[in-house]
């Protein structure tokens, strides 16, 4: 047992000065059989501590449904043998780059603007997956044996809000469920951030990537004392899809750590371990100062320029940061385990058989809503990740007008008489060729990722207006939901009436198509790889699963052109592969080999 305190101006384990080297790490963006070597290189880095979030929409998808809550405590436990001290940032609001910002739909769609307030239902919420999920962290403090040392108050609140009851209310509720270790804030290092969301007698934490003495010299002008932590070092970014690549300098970045350890800081390093954005959870951002422009969505990989890459890897990132680190620790660093090993062969997965999209909606989607004036919301659907197919008439005769839709949210395609007439996204003009009636219109709207950042955070997804035809709104609309964790269920996908892949006029198997696709791979060895990546050469934009795991989102606009497959996903012998393409197929066939970084050789560089 020990204890933990924040002492004067420095941090105190058993009454000893301690200086924490922390290094953020998402067990949920990696897979857990990983776990251990991943926690291995943040030691040999020369870390004493690991940091994660919670993302409340994984846990608990709707209100009262838990899911695996207890990964938390088995992540801490792994954090505990590794010989590391833990923080947790529970939220309830995470940003993380993460779908919706860690907030379940569920609440979003509920309770909207009054989120992150004082709100007395959303605060009810808030305690309800509270006392679900804090017993995993009060039980695993350093005052029970556990790797707990600090819990985190919200997340950049000042960033967002300034509800100085809803903060002091939600660090009593922390205290209620257990939480004896100190608690912090962390914000930007600017005035209005810090008075936004600091708490009286709380310790407030600084968020920067470079600039630590400016950084921490505003941070001493709101608190004279404490500890001064660094607890969102940016060492990197992440990227969007349709941009380039983002990098930063492995010396830049070490200089501004020493920076930081130079004035006396302790820091965690955001990321020191990146991971994956599985199972189509990565969220998006908004262009603009005050984040009310285009649509941004983060990519699959969350490999963040880190030091330890997406594959597990050292770099020169690490290398650079490790002597540093080494400066600062306490007696020899440990060795480094060994190097991650990628699947040895390449092979190709030939997708042999296929379902369009209508009859894997039949098979896999929700029951058909009831015909409704305007269109439903994702949120009015209960539908997080995934599509919503919204059919309605345009009524006839009539000659042909423009058609399009209003609020859209974010990406349609669309189908006329059965027969595609275009792509819309929220910032296109109506189809390219007008429509006449009588006719049948279907919508295939899909989220790409909810806001997890800035005031537009909780937006709806799907159709938030209406369609039209010239200026009517076209009532009368049936939507229906393909949710991506359908595909999840075992044995689900049984259901899909697959049928051989048909050849077009060039002799190419499935090109153009859109539905399921499923095919086989068979290797050798798989139990010695601890990872491959997959490529989908002609492929446009969907998703991924291997023997029912999901990879995550692909799209043609890249930055990101080869998915993470983890090694535990892989078997010996046969492999199944399930690609839902939504524009349009390529060969079709995918390609897994050893994988590389989605960063090699990437431009561009930016400097947190």
């Amino acid at each position: 047992m020990s204890d933990f305190t924040v002492e004067d101006d420095c941090f105190r384990l058993d009454g000893e000065p301690v200086r924490l080297l922390s290094g953020a790490l998402h067990y949920f963006r990696v897979h857990e059989e990983q776990w251990e070597h991943r926690l291995s290189m943040l030691a040999a880095m020369g870390l004493n501590c690991v940091e994660t979030y919670v993302p409340w929409n994984l846990h608990e998808p709707r209100a009262g449904e838990y899911r695996d809550v207890a990964a938390l405590g088995r992540f801490l436990d792994a954090v505990r043998r590794a010989g590391l001290l833990a923080i947790v940032r529970p939220g309830p609001y995470i940003c993380a780059e993460w779908e919706n910002g860690g907030l379940p739909v569920w609440v979003t769609g509920r309770f909207g603007r009054r989120v992150r307030t004082r709100d007395a239902e959303y605060r009810a919420a808030v305690e309800r997956w509270f006392l679900a999920l804090l017993p995993q962290v009060a039980r695993r403090q350093v005052s029970r044996g556990g790797p707990v040392v600090l819990v985190q108050v919200e997340n950049e609140y000042g960033s967002y809000g300034s509800d100085a009851v809803y903060l002091e209310w939600l660090a009593g509720l922390l205290r209620q469920c257990g939480v004896t270790v100190p608690l912090f804030t962390s914000d930007g290092p600017e005035d209005h951030m810090l008075t936004g969301g600091s708490v009286p007698g709380l310790l407030a934490t600084a968020n920067f990537g470079s600039g630590a003495a400016a950084g921490f010299q505003v941070l001493r002008r709101h608190r004279p004392g404490g500890p001064l932590m660094c607890m969102e070092f940016w060492c990197g970014w992440f990227d969007h899809w349709g941009a380039e690549p983002v990098l930063r300098d492995p010396a830049q970045a070490a200089g501004a750590l020493r920076e930081v350890l130079e004035c006396g800081g302790s820091v965690n390093v955001y990321m020191a371990h990146g991971g994956t954005n599985f199972g189509g959870w990565a969220g998006a951002n908004r262009s603009g100062p005050v984040q009310d422009g285009e649509l941004r969505p983060t990519v699959t990989s969350y490999d963040y320029d880190a030091p330890v890459d997406e594959y597990g890897r050292p770099t020169e990132k690490f290398r650079l940061f490790r002597e540093v680190l080494r400066e600062y620790a306490r007696g020899p660093l440990p060795a480094l385990p060994p190097e991650p090993v990628g699947l040895g062969v390449r092979v190709r997965a030939e997708l042999v058989e296929w379902a369009p999209l209508g009859e894997v909606l039949e098979a896999l989607g929700d029951p058909q809503a009831p015909v409704s004036g305007a269109p439903p919301t994702f949120e009015e659907l209960g539908v997080d990740r995934g599509l919503v197919c919204y059919r309605v008439a345009v009524p006839g005769p009539r000659q042909a007008y423009p058609l399009g839709v209003s609020g859209l949210r974010d990406r349609a395609v669309v189908y006329v008489d059965g027969v595609r007439a275009g792509v819309l996204t929220e910032a296109s003009g109506p189809l390219p060729e007008p429509v006449a009636g009588p006719a049948e219109v279907e919508l295939w709207v899909e989220s790409l990722g909810r806001v997890n950042y800035g005031p537009r955070l909780g937006e709806p997804k799907g159709i938030t207006g209406g369609v039209l035809h010239e200026r009517q709104y076209l009532h009368g609309v049936r939507a229906r939901a393909l949710r991506l964790e359908a595909f999840e269920v075992a044995g689900a996908v049984a259901a899909v009436p697959f049928r051989t892949v048909p050849a077009v006029a060039d002799g190419s198997a499935g090109a153009g198509r859109t539905g399921l696709f499923r095919g086989w791979f068979t290797i050798g060895g798989a139990a010695d790889a601890d990872h491959a990546g997959l490529a989908l050469p002609g492929w446009t934009r969907g998703f991924v699963w291997v023997n029912g795991f999901c990879l995550g989102r692909y799209w043609s606009v890249g930055p990101q052109r080869v998915l993470y497959v983890p090694g535990p996903v892989l078997r010996e012998g046969a492999n199944e592969v399930w690609v839902l393409e939504l524009e349009g197929a390529g060969g079709p066939w995918v390609e897994l080999g050893p994988g590389a970084p989605v960063r090699a050789g990437a431009p561009g560089v930016v400097e947190p």
